[in-house]
């Protein structure tokens, strides 16, 4: 939370849940929906929220012009993943924030994967990759969700199809959720099902 003040957006924001839990630590918020559907739930849900916008369009290019940018499981949908971060990167302001949430780590690609349209799973060295090609050279990073990654692991090995008794893990996930916390400190937040990157320009 300490990422998002200013003037900020989101790409690919949904149905704005993530929205609810931070929109107030903003000054204005700009939301790129390029889903018509979704961007227009967004505009009846926030429509009395005067500091956010809502575009019915993919992330516009602004140069230095966003104190934070947010990308919460949206970069894996995009095929070319490495120009939106560079655009994304251009478009903030000195001393703003990139943040980037994605799932991790390529074995874990699955079926699920698919139908969710991945390009990928993302590591570390992924970003790192793209990190050094772009002259991007202070961020950090860390995985997080460990309960999750052994469940993804286990039902990817396991379970031939992922959407018999569907509903049934997900509620057992969404109980282990304090499990994990107090397991990404133990292990020092080198394994989870997800990969958070926070840059800073």
């Amino acid at each position: 939370k300490k990422y998002i003040k200013g003037k900020v957006a989101e790409v690919g924001p949904g149905n704005g849940v993530n929205v609810e839990l931070y929109h107030q630590l903003s000054n204005k918020l700009d939301l790129y929906e390029p889903t018509k559907k979704l961007s227009k739930n967004l505009k009846n849900k926030f429509k009395l929220k005067k500091n956010i916008k809502i575009f019915n369009k993919k992330f516009s290019h602004k140069k230095n012009f966003y104190d934070t940018i947010i990308y919460f499981d949206v970069i894996e949908h995009i095929k070319n993943y490495e120009g939106e971060i560079q655009n994304a990167y251009k478009s903030l302001k000195k001393n703003g924030h990139l943040i980037i949430m994605v799932p991790a780590f390529q074995f874990l690609y699955s079926q699920f994967d698919k139908d969710l349209d991945h390009i990928k799973r993302f590591n570390k060295n992924d970003f790192k990759k793209i990190f050094k090609k772009k002259k991007i050279n202070n961020y950090s990073m860390f995985y997080y969700d460990s309960v999750g990654y052994f469940l993804s692991l286990a039902s990817k090995i396991i379970t031939k199809d992922y959407k018999k008794n569907f509903g049934f893990k997900i509620k057992i996930w969404d109980k282990l959720i304090f499990l994990s916390r107090i397991l990404d400190m133990i292990l020092f937040y080198k394994v989870g099902k997800s990969l958070l990157a926070i840059i800073k320009k």
